[in-house]
């Protein structure tokens, strides 16, 4: 798909999350506002404001955004982000980020500055550049998918952020806590490049953001940026090993690990054993971009052959620099 055509008339249609991250929502509807009228933008702000509102929104900011040659941009974390790039995907729409997450690794990863003044400023000024886009039984991640271990910690991580705030020291004490209470291991059959591999593993993760990868350390970080997804799988370990795992990945050591397979691939094919007692599909529990979700066995992790047009600068990202250093 040719690249969409946008330019300083071409107006945005922002879907806004009111209660992403720690900045107020009403702060950054009124420097989104004050930036577009000095700029001569034309703008609406769709704001989601109750559960389960933020794909009616996104399918709506698409339509519009069509019809007249707009931008669609999603203001929020990755979740929202997630679920916006979902709606835009395919349209032939250029897509914008405003991020208000916590992590904000796909932003982070192009360039994109927490500041929203600093962010609507590249929305304003540069143009829409190709991203790879990472697919899960057809559902988009933009920076990482997974099953097993690592959904259930993203799943109790929301919790402890309910209750103590959003920051990554609090992320890590979550995951902590949670390991050491014990987990499952699954038995996967998992086919890639033809190969076919019998697997036990506690969690498989599967990366699409090289500067989340760098920084826990896998020699497989610059593998989006060449076409393809990184998976990481852990061996077989115990509830006091995976402690020490966490914290090599919390150092950008975790691929010096013997207990961590990791390998890049272009599509993924993850099947599950079946009970004989149990009929239809195995339904798992899978995150995208941290919301999580239930999807059918077998699980297809691929490269979208669709690319989403992002606007952003066209250099490497400072930060993505200084992790590959």
């Amino acid at each position: 798909m040719p690249a969409p055509e946008t330019g300083p008339d071409s107006p945005l249609f922002i879907v806004l999350n009111a209660g992403s991250g720690s900045e107020d929502a009403a702060e950054a509807r009124r420097v989104i506002e004050e930036g577009c009228a000095a700029a001569g933008r034309k703008h609406r702000i769709f704001l989601i404001d109750g559960p389960g509102r933020v794909q009616a929104l996104a399918r709506e900011a698409v339509e519009r955004a069509r019809a007249v040659g707009g931008v669609v941009v999603a203001a929020g974390g990755d979740g929202t982000i997630n679920a916006v790039a979902q709606a835009t995907l395919g349209s032939g729409c250029a897509f914008g980020v405003l991020p208000q997450g916590t992590f904000n690794y796909f932003s982070r990863t192009h360039g994109i500055p927490r500041d929203t003044a600093q962010a609507l400023h590249i929305l304003l000024t540069e143009q829409p550049r190709p991203v790879q886009v990472g697919l899960v039984n057809d559902r988009v991640f933009l920076v990482n998918a997974s099953m097993g271990l690592y959904a259930e910690l993203l799943e109790e991580r929301e919790t402890y952020k309910a209750r103590y705030g959003r920051s990554r020291w609090i992320a890590l004490g979550a995951g902590l806590l949670s390991v050491l209470r014990g987990h499952r291991h699954w038995n996967l059959r998992m086919a890639w490049r033809g190969n076919e591999r019998d697997i036990r593993t506690p969690t498989l993760f599967v990366g699409n953001n090289p500067l989340q990868l760098h920084q826990v350390g896998i020699a497989e970080a610059d593998v989006p940026e060449q076409g393809q997804l990184a998976a990481i799988v852990l061996k077989p370990v115990g509830p006091l090993s995976m402690p020490g795992l966490l914290v090599r990945g919390a150092l950008g050591r975790l691929g010096d690990a013997d207990e961590v397979l990791s390998f890049p691939f272009e599509s993924l094919t993850v099947k599950a054993p079946r009970s004989p007692s149990k009929a239809g599909a195995r339904r798992v529990k899978v995150a995208t971009d941290g919301e999580i979700g239930w999807a059918d066995m077998p699980l297809l992790f691929r490269v979208s052959p669709e690319r989403l047009w992002l606007v952003r600068p066209a250099q490497t990202a400072p930060e993505l620099e200084a992790a590959r250093e």
